[in-house]
């Protein structure tokens, strides 16, 4: 038996989950890209500054289809590696502890990189620091990982929607037009500096203390989840649980509709927005990572979903790709089109990138073992140097 801490070998992984990473990646960056390019995600404004017919469609769609999906989509791909993590260091007789603390503390400092100096809305900071809550978690029984996730979705989902309807009438167009206007200004005109600092100044806004128990809550049973779905094996063997993936998709598939879609059939009020995004998010990203498995035993769609497996094995280094592309694009230190970019516009942006990416990533796999990130946060966290190069070019 090896008794080494070492990264997953490419004869271990699972090509359905490279393929719902390299999914997430593009959902999130299709919800990224609107909230780069302008402040509405933030301050509110977005239906009256793009007030066409097309933009209200595809803003419709991507909050259907996309928003709150996709990160909860990574959120459990996240803990599902955490658990997949700690059962290889478990079973070479290793501290799963310093290893995984290791890992998280360098996902931090990614976190930190991205988060100040390139764009506030990063999700590596809020996954490090939350990721560390796991210790408590890693030793739970399976049924009481569930437990504690549903009760976790229930305490913000309940008393907060019963909160919100009884303010409802209160809540429908706040805009923030100070805010806006400042965020057009700096980062569309400003210096670095002023870009810098106007995305400290997001950033604080959205990460205020008060929304973080809104975060974690909306995090963390996505995580548990994540080790729930590990520990079953529902995705190591997918043919032996057929049947309760097959239950669990089409449930999913159901709550989807209903949280997701179903608010938009009477006006998508703001007061069920908590239910939508914490209920219908976690029901869709669910229902996603089994769709791509269960993709996976068909022929045809493995051969159709594979390129997002490039992807996904390069998903930290395509999510600071797609974050720079953006950096450069939108603000004034680049292209300088800050609040210029409609919807239909930035979904053509992601349609390019994204396939961009899949050929680069394609391109950069046949020589080198991983993405360049990860290469870097394997070897931070192992504390050894790992092969990069590969010794004879790869299949494709």
């Amino acid at each position: 038996m090896n008794s080494k801490a070492s990264p997953l070998g490419e004869s271990e992984r699972l090509n359905w989950i490279d393929a719902a990473r390299g999914l997430a990646i593009l959902g999130i960056f299709m919800v990224n890209v609107p909230a780069f390019n302008a402040p509405y995600f933030l301050y509110g404004g977005a239906a009256q500054a793009w007030d066409s017919s097309l933009s209200h469609t595809v803003q419709a769609i991507i909050d259907i289809f996309f928003q709150a999906s996709f990160y909860t989509l990574f959120s459990f791909m996240f803990g599902f590696g955490m658990q997949m993590m700690k059962d290889r260091l478990d079973e070479k007789n290793l501290d799963y502890r310093p290893i995984i603390f290791k890992r998280l503390v360098v996902l931090i400092g990614f976190g930190l990189v991205h988060s100040f100096l390139i764009w506030h809305g990063d999700i590596l900071l809020s996954y490090g620091i939350l990721g560390l809550t796991l210790f408590a978690f890693f030793h739970l029984s399976t049924t009481g990982l569930l437990v504690v996730a549903y009760s976790m979705l229930a305490f913000l989902v309940l008393p907060m929607t019963l909160a919100l309807y009884s303010i409802r009438g209160r809540l429908q167009g706040i805009v923030e037009q100070e805010s806006i206007n400042e965020a057009i200004a700096n980062y569309g005109t400003g210096s670095l500096t002023e870009i810098w600092q106007q995305n400290a100044s997001d950033w604080l806004y959205a990460n205020h203390v008060a929304n973080l128990p809104f975060l974690a809550l909306s995090l963390l049973p996505m995580f548990l989840f994540g080790l729930y779905v590990c520990r079953k094996r529902w995705l190591h063997e997918p043919a032996a649980h057929l049947g309760s993936i097959k239950k669990v998709w089409a449930m999913t598939g159901v709550l989807f509709l209903i949280f997701k879609a179903g608010p938009h059939l009477y006006g998508n009020p703001e007061w069920v927005g908590i239910m939508q995004d914490s209920v219908g998010g976690t029901a869709s990203a669910i229902f996603y990572v089994l769709s791509v498995t269960l993709l996976f035993r068909t022929k045809s769609g493995a051969r159709f979903l594979h390129p997002l497996t490039w992807i996904g094995r390069m998903s930290l280094s395509n999510y600071i790709l797609q974050s720079l592309v953006c950096f450069v694009l939108f603000y004034s230190v680049g292209f300088g089109l800050y609040g210029q970019v409609p919807p239909i516009m930035s979904v053509m942006i992601v349609v390019v990138v994204y396939t961009l990416q899949i050929f680069a990533s394609r391109a950069w796999l046949k020589r080198y073992r991983y993405g360049p990130l990860e290469w870097l946060w394997r070897t931070l966290t192992y504390g050894k140097r790992q092969p990069l190069k590969r010794k004879q070019t790869a299949a494709s």
